[in-house]
């Protein structure tokens, strides 16, 4: 029963105050008390009241995401183990993720709060740092973890084990691991497939190899990833969704695996993932 709605938007929209008003006022008239982040709650008039992040997503029932993909990644990281389910609501651009549009807010929150909503459950990853047998970072993702060189253009060594088991050695500008959901982002400007959200697997995918057989790999998303970094002349990082980044030394490991929770995403009724697909990349136009 969705009771408490949290609503994240991406800062300083300058339609979050044309949205959010009436928004607040059509879940008032059901009986749903509504919490706002601080990025919200500054685009209306003073006196709206406002929390972190994080106790939204550990307060609420449903979190509604205003703004694109962007957003909706923080959003996500955010729900950790409460399974909390996050309607994404695209007032940014492209917008693969955030696919429910103004016109189909008020349908598809009436179906949530009815308990008719549709949900897409996204496997999310979770990546660890280790160095000298310390483990010195851990976070999670939805789109991908990214091995990125820095500003030089050098080419840096990535050594990739499967379960344990010895792949390849790469020699390239970096390394994606990505998940279903983020096989549109990063992974598909490297060259990587187009994975449908709900298949169980990961995707490996190389920047700009050295060696033309070092091709995309896809695996189950039971496995243990395991890259290491041998060095080079510059530093490389390992960054989470774009947004979360760490400075990575020679003989770091970075170990990737499915993070144990799932993501819940609500769908508009009408929409499939394909007709996302034609409608974000224009599939058949001239």
């Amino acid at each position: 029963m969705i009771r408490r709605v949290g609503i994240v938007s991406r800062p300083r929209r300058a339609d979050i105050a044309a949205v959010v008003p009436p928004l607040l006022a059509w879940l008032a008239q059901r009986g749903v008390s509504v919490m706002c982040d601080k990025e919200t709650a500054g685009c209306l008039p003073p006196g709206t009241g406002c929390q972190a992040r994080e106790e939204l997503a550990s307060r609420a029932d449903m979190i509604i995401v205003l703004g694109g993909d962007g957003t909706l990644l923080a959003a996500a990281r955010l729900v950790g183990e409460r399974n909390v389910p996050i309607l994404p609501v695209n007032l940014g651009g492209l917008g693969f993720l955030t696919s429910v549009t103004l016109d189909d807010l008020y349908p598809v929150l009436e179906q949530a709060i009815s308990g008719e909503a549709r949900y897409s459950e996204r496997v999310m990853l979770e990546s660890w740092v280790t160095r000298a047998g310390q483990e010195f970072h851990h976070a999670r993702a939805l789109n991908d973890a990214v091995l990125n060189k820095a500003a030089l253009a050098r080419i840096v060594d990535l050594r990739l084990r499967v379960d344990g088991e010895f792949v390849c050695d790469y020699k390239a500008d970096g390394l994606i691991v990505s998940t279903p959901t983020g096989s549109t982002a990063y992974s598909l400007a490297a060259g990587g497939p187009i994975v449908y959200p709900l298949v169980s697997a990961f995707i490996i995918t190389p920047i700009c190899s050295h060696t033309l057989t070092n091709r995309p790999l896809v695996i189950r998303d039971t496995a243990r990833i395991d890259v290491e970094f041998h060095g080079g002349d510059a530093p490389i990082y390992l960054t989470l969704d774009g947004q979360i980044g760490v400075e990575l030394a020679p003989g770091d490991l970075v170990t990737v695996a499915a993070a144990p929770e799932r993501l819940r995403l609500v769908r508009a009724q009408q929409k499939s993932y394909f007709s996302v697909l034609r409608d974000k990349l224009k599939w058949g136009e001239r």
